[in-house]
């Protein structure tokens, strides 16, 4: 495993340190293994790039936009950005920070989905 550049793990510090409403909404339905037992981590770098939420486990990146990732030139920067992570096996799912904050029950049964869209036999969150 090769070490994160300083500066970059610095940045994911101060990120976890000063998170968005939404993170911050998201984090608590996601964090001490609330969710069927998978363990996220948040702000996890993963190569150059800073994951918002990861679960080792299922390789599932959970990726919050806000308005900013609207414009066009954003949206280029997110396709390379997903397109680099897949090519590590991880499967990148975008979720709308106004989703998480007017339905966080609706964004936790989408993650769950994802995390269990290999298992036949899943229970609910």
């Amino acid at each position: 495993m090769r070490r994160q550049p300083p500066d970059l793990l610095s940045h994911a510090r101060s990120m976890r340190r000063e998170p968005t409403d939404a993170e911050a909404r998201l984090w608590g339905l996601l964090r001490g293994r609330r969710l069927s037992g998978f363990k996220f981590r948040r702000q996890h770098p993963v190569g150059r790039y800073i994951i918002d939420f990861y679960c080792a486990r299922r390789k599932l990146a959970v990726e919050l936009d806000g308005g900013q990732h609207a414009s066009d030139e954003q949206r280029q920067y997110d396709v390379l950005r997903t397109k680099k992570l897949s090519e590590r096996g991880i499967t990148v799912l975008r979720v709308w920070n106004h989703d998480v904050l007017q339905r966080p029950l609706e964004v936790q049964e989408q993650i769950w989905r994802h995390l269990n869209a290999d298992d036949g036999d899943s229970q609910t969150p």
